[in-house]
């Protein structure tokens, strides 16, 4: 199978896009796998793909596969590329677009300036729709992780997040606790493990190892669990900006009900043919 393809990235969170809205593109996970890796692929953090919707009142359907193969819920940064693919692809006119997702219906707009703003909806924090195993609803909870109790707070952008602040970013064990994090049995369908140092009420750093692709350069759905985490602490107040490995996003958020809206970059790098067996 010849799959056509776009790369692209949102700070680094790099993405190979697809097409489906003129023909259906089935991939399996083991397909999914082979695209995503980085030495005999094309590489990537995530696999979009760009369907027509089932729902009439929105414009596009939007599917999201980890490098691991499994299909997830919702992706911030590529949410951003999605609506810079559609638009550049002219698939549509609308700089704002309403768009499907397997979490909900997200609305993307890109900005005059290049940038991208994307209204991720409001933070969830039941823990039952996270899900998060919980008997408290409280906004920070503990966590023991190997006989170690962290404070974490629980919060869907979508997608599950748990975010704990660091005195640094740069020492933090993103890899070895993130991973433990990230199949803790409290996070039934596993979760993003955030790594939050607040610079000052305006500027944040993050890290994240996200779901079924480690630690990435950047998580759009992470920058905004991580500010939604430190307004919410009284830490720091809105717009935050959030520094990744990769680059800086804004994130605002106005309090419990109010939707996230997200603004960063969206960059084209190449487009290509594969080869799929």
């Amino acid at each position: 199978m010849k799959l056509v393809f776009t790369k692209m990235h949102g700070l680094g969170n790099d993405f190979v896009v697809i097409d489906a809205t003129r023909a259906p593109v089935d991939l399996n996970p083991a397909q999914v796998r082979a695209i995503a890796d980085r030495h005999r692929g094309v590489g990537c953090d995530q696999l979009l793909v760009v369907e027509r919707p089932a729902d009439a009142t929105v414009d596009f359907r939007y599917r999201i596969f980890n490098a691991d193969g499994g299909e997830v819920e919702q992706c911030g940064n590529g949410a951003r590329c999605f609506v810079r693919f559609v638009h550049d692809k002219g698939l549509t006119s609308k700089r704002e677009i309403r768009v499907e997702t397997r979490s909900g219906v997200i609305a993307p707009r890109l900005r005059d300036d290049g940038l991208v703003t994307v209204d991720m909806g409001a933070p969830v924090f039941d823990p039952a729709r996270i899900p998060f195993v919980s008997v408290s609803a409280a906004f920070v909870q503990p966590l023991e992780v190997d006989g170690q109790i962290l404070a974490i707070t629980a919060v869907s952008m979508g997608n599950p997040h748990a975010v704990q602040i660091v005195a640094s970013v740069d020492a933090a064990p993103v890899a070895t606790l993130g991973a433990k994090i990230e199949s803790h049995p409290r996070f039934p369908a596993r979760v993003n493990a955030g790594f939050v140092e607040v610079l000052d009420p305006r500027h944040i750093r993050l890290r994240v190892f996200e779901r079924g692709a480690g630690e990435t350069l950047a998580c759009g759905t992470g920058a905004c669990a991580a500010a939604v985490t430190v307004i919410g602490r009284g830490l720091a107040i809105s717009p935050v900006e959030v520094e990744t490995r990769g680059g800086t996003l804004e994130i605002a958020w106005d309090g419990p009900g109010m939707p996230v809206l997200m603004t960063g970059p969206a960059v084209t790098v190449f487009e290509g043919e594969m080869v799929l067996d």
